[in-house]
């Protein structure tokens, strides 16, 4: 096969799947050991806590079939453990497949799990969480505790999400996980594209890439009009230091960038996942298993 044939098959689109396991930790019977599901319309994933502690994590990609999605999920965070599914005490589930969570005791809304999770995550100080999904966008506040005391979300269209990035990355031909470094690259900071729908935005696309804009060029405007389109909807909630950004695109450094100079605050440090730090993109499972050890608690006590 030529080279360019070999570069045609490259799912541009494609981001990494991995798992993690805090090896330094055990686990014994006696434990209190839950976990989250979040199945996500794009990503699905799951964590695993030992007596509120995370323990492990998973992250994969959804499948057409949400409640194998979901099992997957599940089996990949617990790989390595040598927990069983019985070793579990409690499961909730959460994100867009959160009612087909086969194994799950509860379901809960995605919106209160990356409240608590950001919660876990960053500390106590977070306020205003942006969860951005692979459809939608929420714009969260929450207290102290995790506990949400508003929110608004956007789920019109998928442009601005996980989704849209991915037709972004397919259609300009650069691997997703270099997106936000590449539209920083820029000189100068053009326009917003005009279109906030993925479908006319990719048109539009197209139309200036014929005009003899650069890739580059061209992932700013889409970029930027995302972080507008973002930042309009954190200001709507109303901002509140601290904030973070979880979901796939608060790996996006061209996302972050652009909110943060938009906004004129700056979001809290995302942990070093590679270097067994907690995954921004895991806060909803994180929630979720939080939610679980409570649920637990409550269920053993009455």
């Amino acid at each position: 096969m030529s080279d360019v044939a070999q570069k045609e098959d490259v799912d541009y689109w494609r981001w990494q799947e991995y798992h993690r396991v805090f090896s330094n930790k055990k686990w014994k019977s006696k434990d209190i050991i839950t976990a989250g599901v979040d199945v996500g319309s794009v990503g699905s994933k799951a964590a695993i806590m030992v007596d509120g502690e995370v323990y492990s994590w998973g992250v994969m990609r959804t499948g057409s079939n949400s409640p194998e999605s979901a099992k997957k999920a599940l089996d990949w965070a617990m790989e390595g453990t040598g927990l069983r599914l019985n070793d579990l005490k409690y499961i909730v589930g959460t994100g867009y497949g959160r009612v087909n969570v086969p194994m799950a005791n509860k379901a809960i809304t995605e919106i209160a799990c990356h409240a608590k999770g950001a919660n876990y995550i960053w500390g106590s100080s977070v306020r205003t969480v942006l969860d951005v999904g692979g459809q939608d966008i929420k714009a969260i506040r929450c207290d102290e505790t995790g506990r949400v005391t508003s929110f608004l979300m956007n789920d019109k269209c998928a442009a601005g999400t996980g989704r849209g990035m991915e037709v972004f990355a397919d259609l300009l031909k650069i691997p997703i996980e270099d997106i936000g470094k590449v539209s920083l690259s820029v000189e100068e900071e053009p326009p917003p594209v005009s279109c906030t729908c993925v479908a006319f935005a990719k048109t539009e696309a197209v139309g200036l890439l014929r005009k003899g804009w650069s890739k580059e060029k061209v992932l700013a405007a889409y970029t930027r009009a995302m972080a507008v389109r973002m930042s309009n909807l954190i200001s709507r909630v109303g901002l509140e230091r601290e904030f973070v950004i979880t979901g796939g695109q608060s790996k996006n450094i061209g996302i972050v960038t652009r909110i943060e100079n938009i906004l004129g605050v700056k979001c809290l440090p995302t942990p070093n996942w590679r270097e067994n730090g907690l995954d921004p993109m895991v806060a909803g499972a994180i929630g979720a298993a939080l939610f679980a050890k409570a649920l637990y608690e409550k269920e053993q006590k009455q």
